[in-house]
């Protein structure tokens, strides 16, 4: 996409989600050195409204050679530099659902603009210098947050906190490649390299780039979340355990085993950590075709998901079913939910296998889903992944590219062990500048920028 981007060429997009009678702005952007002229021709702003940057016109949409009102509008005007991308920006406001807006973006491209593609508004604020390219991918991580601490995390990353650290290390990784390269050059006229000090700025640099890496795993899980289902035989509770978790009827309950036939899905926020809750069928041998499709996509979401909820019924006891369930699903991270424990406890639990997380409740009655969420922050926490308080964190693309930086310091760190000629210091030390460059976009390709921005929304 990249090599594709004219910049000052006029784009537009739709810049927000447009749902039949769910949206009551709708906004088409439009970027570029035409943006004014193509306002113009399509807006009109009644009595003496200034056509200036950063304020606000209110006037009417009209088709330019029939003059048809195409809707009533409001106009924001922000010219360059003074703006997203750097580049003349204009916003039509226009009332939401899915005509209006598409009849002025219509209108926009048949006066010479060109419709944007993904991500291109943040990528020319980039290529525009507007902002550096860990900030672009923080837009991208803000638009799909999903719980207050992700938004955080990408505030911060947006605001230049990832980018800081990371300049500051090349930085440091420059300095020292010029002290080295002057010994090189001029070894007569400058006195011995300091090769302690060197090693003592190398380790130190080491260990912020390590630092930084430990965030990768944490950051993820804020972002993506934990997938984490329910399962177990039939009529155990596992929907009400839905329910009770959601306060919400999500799922259907009733006393007759099989009603569930498909997985029900429910969004929650767990100690800061996205959760998808899957309330999946009863698993059992059962000859109803319906019912047998939704027993195997129940085993198929158990062996995908990140967590499982082995639910059994407390007063059944542990049954040769459970025994089967568990046999299938005791290789993924586990957690024993003991449901209906009012009703009383059987003596086959005694049987229970050794699974270190177990938890009782009584879901009908929303009794014990405080200890089932610290169950399953304990389980992730055993992990070595922690997501409280953390204030930023690198993506996998950025994890990537700062391991090949680790690695090419650890080269330069070998090299001076070996005592290798001052040359070799220099290709491990240019190899770990451009790493640390690629993640701030300051050394980056036209394919790496392609891949980033392709997975922007249109209109960001």
């Amino acid at each position: 996409m990249a090599e594709l981007v004219t910049l000052g060429e006029t784009i537009a997009a739709i810049a927000t989600a447009i749902v039949p009678q769910q949206g009551s702005i709708g906004i088409v952007r439009l970027s570029g050195n035409q943006a004014v002229t193509i306002a113009r021709q399509l807006f009109t702003a009644p009595g003496q409204q200034k056509w200036e940057s950063h304020r606000i016109l209110y006037g009417y949409i009209r088709h330019p050679q029939t003059q048809q009102v195409i809707d009533e509008a409001l106009l924001l005007l922000m010219l360059a530099p003074r703006s997203y991308t750097r580049e003349d920006v204009v916003e039509f406001h226009c009332h939401g659902g899915i005509i209006p807006v598409q009849q002025v973006l219509q209108l926009c491209v048949e006066q010479g603009a060109k419709l944007a593609q993904p991500g291109e508004f943040t990528l020319r604020a980039f290529l525009n210098g507007r902002i550096d390219l860990t900030q672009a991918e923080s837009v991208a991580q803000l638009v799909g947050a999903r719980s207050p601490q992700a938004s955080q995390m990408a505030l911060a990353g947006l605001q230049g906190k990832l980018a800081q650290p990371i300049r500051q290390l090349r930085d440091r990784c420059l300095d020292i490649l010029a002290e080295v390269e002057a010994r090189i050059d001029f070894e007569e006229d400058l006195p011995p390299l300091d090769e302690n000090s060197i090693i003592e700025g190398l380790q130190d640099i080491l260990t912020h780039v390590q630092a930084l890496l430990a965030t990768a795993d944490r950051g993820e899980l804020l972002r993506t979340g934990l997938k984490v289902a329910i399962v177990g035989r039939p009529n155990v509770g596992k929907s009400s355990l839905l329910n009770a978790w959601s306060r919400s009827d999500r799922a259907i309950v009733t006393d007759l085993p099989g009603t569930t036939r498909d997985v029900v899905e429910s969004q929650l926020i767990v100690g800061g950590i996205p959760i998808q809750v899957l309330d999946t069928a009863g698993i059992r041998e059962t000859a109803d075709r319906v019912e047998k499709l939704g027993v195997e996509r129940s085993r198929h979401v158990a062996s995908q998901a990140d967590l499982v909820l082995l639910t059994i019924d407390a007063q059944m006891g542990w049954t040769t079913e459970d025994e089967a369930i568990y046999q299938q699903v005791q290789h993924r991270p586990l957690i024993l939910v003991i449901n209906k424990i009012d009703l009383g406890l059987a003596d086959s639990l005694s049987f229970i296998p050794q699974i270190k997380q177990i938890v009782k409740t009584v879901a009908a009655q929303n009794q014990g889903i405080e200890q089932l969420e610290k169950a399953i922050l304990a389980s992730v926490e055993s992990q070595n992944i922690q997501a409280a308080n953390l204030d930023l964190a690198i993506n996998q693309r950025q994890a990537a590219v700062l391991t090949r930086a680790k690695i090419a310091l650890e080269k330069v760190q070998e090299t001076i062990v070996n005592q290798l000629p001052l040359d070799f210091w220099t290709i491990d030390l240019r190899a770990a500048i451009q790493a640390l460059g690629e993640i701030t976009g300051e050394e980056i390709t036209e394919s790496v920028l392609d891949r980033i921005f392709s997975r922007f929304c249109i209109g960001k």
